[in-house]
């Protein structure tokens, strides 16, 4: 029997801790998914902060309709064990169909989960507000893109890395690119889709990273200042997902149910995401 649309039931996999900017205006990363991608105030987010070692139990994923893998400050080419963890689960879901949704971390770490190659990327950090490409018919390769009406062939996302996919892996369809980076959206079948952007983050979370970044010397103030500049004429277009789990093109106020492994508030971060 077909799950009724108010019982779907999805997880995100956090693999960043919260800032304390994040934590205290949104309450965590958790509340800017929700409110970026909720669908419905009956639909059940899980969290499940990956970073920390919490993820779901293999008897349990069977119980999602879908998976969102966050951003991370840690490269997705790491061998830290939990990054290592995240792949084999990357693996299962893959082998179950289910559908998963990667973003930034999340898109380069389905990567090379799934049999492609990530590294720093050639033109060093992408910071600001991007002008991305959707390849033609785009909508073809992936089939639960079918359905969403709003999604231009031209896009403008918020983008904060230093890494990116490198090769895809050899059975997805790049259907998205910019100036500078040649893979900034893959699919496989109808359950995989990666994006290099972060269609969840708002301005405002941008340019305290950027702070961050300054004074941890990531960047240097003279490139925060030309990015800021660009962000003044800029807005990214409202945030788009697939049915991962949810098909939403506009920002609600966290009003799911959710069910959280952990400490909902968790530890602080200097760098939360990247």
């Amino acid at each position: 029997m077909k799950k009724d649309h108010a019982d779907k039931k999805y997880a995100l996999l956090l693999a960043a801790r919260d800032s304390d900017y994040v934590l205290n205006k949104y309450g965590g990363y958790f509340n800017v998914f929700i409110n970026a991608l909720g669908d419905s105030d009956e639909t059940i987010w899980d969290l499940f902060r990956v970073v920390e070692g919490e993820f779901p139990h293999e008897d349990e994923l069977s119980k999602y309709d879908g998976f969102i893998v966050s951003g991370s400050p840690y490269d997705a080419y790491g061998d830290d064990l939990w990054i290592l963890r995240l792949c084999l689960l990357l693996q299962t879901l893959d082998s179950m169909h289910k559908r998963v949704l990667g973003v930034c971390f999340g898109h380069q770490v389905l990567c090379r989960a799934l049999g492609g190659r990530v590294g720093k990327a050639l033109v060093g950090w992408e910071v600001g507000v991007k002008e991305v490409t959707f390849v033609e018919d785009f909508q073809q390769y992936c089939p639960f893109l079918e359905n969403i009406q709003e999604i231009p062939y031209h896009a403008s996302i918020i983008e904060c890395h230093q890494d990116e996919v490198w090769e895809p892996p050899s059975d997805a369809k790049v259907i998205a690119y910019s100036e500078n980076i040649a893979v900034e959206a893959f699919c496989i079948e109808d359950h995989i889709l990666g994006i290099q952007g972060h269609p969840e983050y708002t301005k405002d979370i941008l340019d305290n990273l950027i702070d961050r970044l300054v004074k941890n010397g990531l960047i240097d103030m003279e490139f925060a200042e030309e990015v800021r500049k660009k962000m003044e004429a800029a807005e990214p277009d409202k945030p788009f997902t697939t049915d991962v789990g949810t098909t939403s093109h506009t920002p609600r106020a966290l009003r799911a149910h959710y069910r959280c492994t952990g400490n909902i508030q968790g530890p602080t971060s200097v760098l939360s995401d990247a």
